[in-house]
């Protein structure tokens, strides 16, 4: 049974602009240009481009804006999944960048190069984060085999998608990542393949058509 998995990264959102810890406390939620973006994004699927079984949401807001517009167009009731939510910051929830460096630096300024250390006192460390998401990833795809599976969440759960199905492991994360533009669909097929193989295609990463033509769109990071 084929099994697709459509990740889409949420919406432009206030802690990419004011470069801010955006947990739970920190997300302030889309601005007006991510709700323009989802907007666009909903448009699309109320094409039936992906006949959706199921919907999926991580609970930070920015992803709760960002699903809500894709369940109406996709005509889907939302699973709400905490497990899909980007890293969690700790005590930096809240915190710019340089505020977080300045409070935390003895961890923060090495979260990326040394993967088992926290970004901050209570938060997670890469590797924690990774092994969160991929079995959250796991559990979804095998509650659902041979559907099509939609999950709305950021991109650092896209960057775990290609880690977890590539066989990457957390060390990958000091020297690469791959890139999610906001509302990008992330698309991957559980197929047979040559000699009767089982195995996870790459169909499509960073498909942002739907954006095409939106006035002043521009490059955003999750933070």
């Amino acid at each position: 049974m084929t099994t697709n998995l459509y990740i889409i990264r949420h919406g432009l959102a206030y802690p990419n602009v004011e470069r801010v810890l955006g947990g739970m406390e920190g997300d302030r939620g889309l601005t007006e240009r991510g709700f323009a973006q989802a907007r666009a994004l909903a448009q699309r699927l109320t094409t039936g481009e992906i006949t959706a079984d199921v919907l999926y949401a991580s609970t930070f807001p920015r992803a709760r804006m960002t699903a809500e517009l894709v369940s109406e167009a996709l005509m889907l009731p939302i699973e709400w999944d905490a497990d899909l939510q980007e890293i969690r910051p700790g005590e930096a929830d809240g915190l710019t960048v340089d505020e977080a460096r300045e409070r935390h630096g003895d961890t923060f300024g090495r979260f990326l190069d040394e993967i088992y250390t926290p970004i901050a006192p209570g938060g997670e460390s890469w590797g924690a984060f990774q092994m969160r998401v991929s079995a959250a990833l796991e559990r979804l795809i095998l509650r659902h085999q041979g559907k099509n599976i939609v999950v709305v969440a950021h991109g650092g759960v896209i960057e775990v998608s290609f880690f977890h199905f590539l066989g990457l492991g957390p060390q990958t994360r000091t020297y690469a990542s791959f890139y999610a533009r906001n509302t990008a669909i992330t698309h991957w097929r559980y197929a047979q393949s040559f000699n009767d193989r089982w195995e996870w295609h790459m169909v499509t990463h960073n498909d942002y058509r739907h954006l095409v033509g939106l006035d002043g769109e521009g490059f955003s990071v999750d933070i």
